[in-house]
């Protein structure tokens, strides 16, 4: 190595620590040219074009993709996101011309179940959940985790955006291309599989809770349970937040059905079968919330009784020993002219007049269910 590169070796090497400090004060918003924080690109899962059912071989983006389905009529554009950014999103909502409402829900994380229609574009939001494995149910431990899945539907495109882990949809992209005949009914085809998909794993969850609940149960009214009202409100807790991702889907389910003029015939059944698994959902719902409520007054009721035992059995010891304590009192006075003060065997007749008296209170007490 020459001397020259040896001297520029050290001037990298010193100036090293000033770049870095520098990239650490670098206003918020600035990205360098390289950091990959600025490419749209990275929350895009998929994208295909799909004609006659088929999609169309090779690799694509959205631009190429919106051409391809100008020059094939009947064909779609099928574009899939994992939580993008405003940032991502917003070249995307103008090259589809997404209304600036819409554009809000792609990008915002608690959206509730919902279909809109605007001019040319519908809008359906749906609710992800994932049951949470657990091997005990605890005061703090979740149960269910939940995201959302906003779909826009145009003419010739769908745009799938998903939040949260829950509700991928990679497995709903592999089915549906076994099914070219569904997918050659358009864009409707992928929201109904979509849809169809998300509320069968409602069905899943509920069954999970079920045996949470038939095991929560089982604890709480087995012999010496230990106090589980906190365990049954915390299960109530999560109950009550996968209702709020199922029931509101209620409506644009039953919305869909109903719109004889934007969806096709066979779309609309599909969604009905849907709606039919939907209502199932909920009415284990209602039915598990109004047994955790049984269960938590039973337990509630249940400590009352314990506590109003327990007293009883300190309310009979006390009578018990009051009546030694009468006794000793009598005999504590220390009076000059007291019968049998004086007598020999007054301290032995005493203590035995004192056992009996005990043994007496006792049995009465355990005859009564008090001890």
């Amino acid at each position: 190595m020459s001397e020259e590169q040896q001297q520029a070796g050290v001037t990298w090497a010193w100036a090293a620590p000033l770049r870095k400090a520098a990239s650490r004060v670098r206003p918020t918003g600035v990205t360098a040219p390289d950091d990959p924080g600025d490419d749209p690109a990275r929350s895009v899962v998929d994208c295909a074009v799909y004609v006659d059912g088929r999609r169309r071989p090779g690799a694509c983006d959205y631009d190429s993709g919106l051409a391809a389905v100008e020059q094939h009529p009947g064909s779609f554009l099928w574009l899939g996101l994992h939580e993008p950014s405003e940032a991502d999103f917003a070249p995307i909502a103008k090259r589809f011309g997404l209304d600036e409402l819409a554009v809000e829900a792609a990008t915002t994380h608690r959206q509730r179940p919902k279909i809109e229609h605007f001019a040319d574009m519908a809008l359906f939001v749906l609710r992800t959940t994932r049951y949470v494995e657990h091997s005990t149910l605890t005061e703090t431990c979740d149960v269910v985790e939940t995201g959302s899945v906003v779909l826009f539907i145009g003419d010739g495109y769908v745009i799938s955006v998903r939040h949260g882990p829950a509700g991928q949809l990679t497995p709903v992209r592999a089915d549906l291309e076994k099914r070219p005949d569904r997918l050659a009914q358009g864009p409707w085809a992928v929201a109904h599989a979509v849809a169809d998909r998300l509320v069968d794993s409602y069905l899943d969850v509920a069954v999970a809770f079920e045996n949470d609940i038939d095991e929560l149960e089982d604890h709480v009214f087995a012999p010496q349970s230990q106090n589980r009202a906190a365990q049954i409100y915390q299960l109530k807790r999560e109950l009550m937040e996968f209702k709020r991702a199922v029931a509101p889907l209620q409506h644009p389910l039953a919305a869909l059905i109903d719109d004889k003029e934007g969806l096709p015939k066979e779309i609309r059944r599909y969604f009905r079968d849907v709606n039919d698994h939907l209502l199932r959902t909920v009415e284990r719902i209602v039915t598990y919330d109004d047994l955790l409520n049984s269960i938590l007054q039973a337990r509630l009721a249940q400590l009352s009784v314990d506590q109003n035992n327990d007293m009883r059995k300190i309310a009979a010891w006390a009578a018990i020993a009051a009546a030694q304590t009468a006794i000793a009192g009598i005999y504590g006075m220390n009076f000059d002219y007291m019968p049998e003060l004086h007598w020999k065997y007054g301290y032995v007749i005493v203590l035995a007049l004192m056992f009996v008296v005990a043994s007496a209170m006792y049995r009465a007490f355990r005859r009564s269910g008090w001890l």
